[in-house]
């Protein structure tokens, strides 16, 4: 398990786990647990071929709560709402503080 796929995998990892941390919104986020989804898949192939059945089995759970943290942050249709709302504030709040 030191191949380029397990390299691409742990890149990507790195990457959303900063995009989630970063706390730069909720569409950065949301792209973070996109991200999370794709890198799941990749060390769920990676563990299946390399009889790492451990790494294969948990990544397969963590591709289930990625793709519910996807539903929440970018396709929920009430989440959606509340995030269009929410970035009508915080422009009228930038206006505001930099005015």
């Amino acid at each position: 398990m030191n191949g380029p796929l397990e390299w691409i995998a742990a890149i990507g990892t790195m990457i959303a786990a900063g995009l989630i941390a970063a706390d730069l919104g909720r569409k950065a986020t949301g792209w973070g647990f996109v991200l999370f989804c794709a890198v799941a898949i990749t060390w769920i192939v990676s563990g299946l071929t390399s009889g790492a059945m451990p790494i294969a089995a948990m990544n397969a759970i963590l591709l289930a709560i990625n793709a519910w943290g996807v539903w929440q942050y970018l396709l929920s249709p009430r989440n959606r709402r509340k995030l269009e709302k929410m970035e009508e504030l915080e422009e009228e709040a930038e206006r505001e503080v930099d005015g």
